[in-house]
């Protein structure tokens, strides 16, 4: 039998007085570290080891929006980094003093710079490097270092990042409910069972399948 733990709260700060603010509505990873000025709405996942250092400018994290693991969020003081409603921040992601517009997607490792603004809807792709003071148009796909516009995105493109962004908003209520610290078991179950989210593939994957 696997002895259930209370959950741990996650690390959160007070700096200057200012504390973080989480919406009962978010779910913020154990591992997640707020400090100072962070502000996050209902509906947000943070995920485990993202720290939100606002203790130089405020970090908004609007409703729906998902911080996935080991992001970095920071800014210069006095600037907002704003991370806006229904927006995906992939694994590793860095956002520093920028803004990224309603349901935008940040691809994994990528880097957001002071001043940069990301249009709604666009996708910065994995490992790209937005610099200081870019505005990536809207719906569009850019890449590379520096990130430089590729083209706008299909309308496949853009069903399936509205898709894979109400998994994490899914993965937020998910976690709320059932994620719990235990001890790891020694061995498999038999027949052990499988997380299944029926329709989840990546885009790759889904462009091969209707060509």
């Amino acid at each position: 039998m696997r002895k259930a733990y209370n959950p741990p709260m996650p690390k959160v700060y007070s700096i200057d007085g200012i504390t973080p603010v989480v919406d009962p509505g978010a779910y913020v990873h154990p591992s997640a570290v707020l400090i100072g000025d962070v502000i996050v709405a209902a509906r947000a996942y943070i995920g485990p080891c993202a720290c939100l250092r606002g203790d130089f400018g405020r970090i908004v994290v609007e409703e729906g929006a998902n911080i996935q693991d080991s992001c970095l969020l920071h800014g210069f003081p006095g600037k907002d980094t704003v991370v806006g409603a229904e927006v995906t921040v992939g694994h590793g992601a860095v956002l520093h003093g920028c803004v990224v517009r309603r349901g935008a997607l940040v691809g994994m490792n990528a880097v957001v710079n002071d001043n940069a603004e990301v249009g709604e809807e666009a996708v910065v792709a994995a490992l790209a490097f937005v610099r200081a003071e870019q505005k990536v148009p809207q719906r569009s796909l850019v890449a590379g270092i520096p990130a430089r516009m590729v083209r706008a995105l299909s309308e496949q493109e853009l069903r399936w990042k509205k898709d894979n962004m109400l998994l994490y908003q899914d993965l937020a209520r998910r976690s709320a409910a059932s994620m719990h610290l235990v001890e790891a078991l020694t061995a498999p179950e038999p027949e052990r069972r499988r997380i299944d989210i029926p329709g989840a593939v990546p885009l790759s994957e889904l462009k091969a399948a209707n060509r």
